[in-house]
């Protein structure tokens, strides 16, 4: 699916993918693979780890998949079906226990935080259940209830700039990049290499995420890394 601010078009199916971006080529455009099950009802973990193990075939890359994980035999599923890391989201918040018990049973590393957020008259407002129900938590506090819980990494999902390819959102991006001590990657809203670039440079992001560059822009993965790697940015070069 490609998502705009979580509104889903449908792109194509798990052959469809196969057929035009084989994982095996394009990884070498990629540090990591993220795969995510947006589905909005009646999501099958067992379907999803089946999709997982499929796309990872032959792929070298650390790969982090989510979506529907609400017990720790889901999560237990996903790793074996070739997952590195696993992603979770609403049950950070409904339901911390299941993230203590993932860190205990895989270690931090193995375990991302995807926080979702609006901006609503002038703040950043987390929301859950696919962007439909906000809660009442800061983003500060929920930021350090993330680390609190063991999280290995963040990711920061702007709901307003999702598939619009405008640009990241540099100005809160730049307010919270620095404020947990671990890493932060940021999604939502890249278009194009230059964007990958501006939010790289920010201090304290660790990882830049796009969905549009996949997509749609042809060969916009390689040329997007190619254009960082002759800008100077800190990437390791493939091949």
């Amino acid at each position: 699916m490609q998502s705009r601010n979580f509104r889903l078009q449908r792109v194509g199916d798990i052959n469809w993918l196969e057929r035009n971006y084989r994982f095996q080529d394009i990884s070498f455009s990629l540090d990591e693979l993220i795969v995510v099950d947006a589905s909005r009802e009646c999501r099958n973990i067992e379907k999803f780890s089946a999709v997982v193990s499929s796309l990872v075939e032959d792929v070298f890359i650390p790969v982090a998949a989510g979506g529907g994980i609400r017990k720790l035999e889901d999560a237990e599923l996903l790793f074996g079906s070739g997952a590195d890391k696993v992603i979770l989201n609403t049950p950070l918040f409904s339901d911390p226990i299941l993230a203590k018990e993932i860190v205990e049973r895989y270690g931090s590393q193995s375990l991302v935080a995807s926080v979702d957020y609006k901006v609503i008259d002038g703040k950043v407002v987390v929301y859950i259940h696919n962007g439909t129900t906000a809660i009442s938590t800061s983003i500060d506090d929920y930021l350090l209830h993330l680390e609190e819980l063991g999280v290995g990494e963040v990711i920061f999902n702007s709901i307003d700039r999702d598939g619009t390819g405008f640009g990241y959102d540099i100005e809160n991006i730049e307010k919270y990049a620095k404020s947990v001590n671990m890493p932060f990657v940021i999604m939502g809203g890249a278009g194009n290499e230059t964007h990958l670039s501006s939010g790289l440079s920010i201090e304290g992001v660790s990882g830049v995420a796009t969905a549009n560059l996949f997509n749609f822009i042809g060969n916009g993965l390689p040329n997007a890394r190619s254009y960082m790697l002759n800008s100077g940015e800190s990437l390791a070069r493939w091949k």
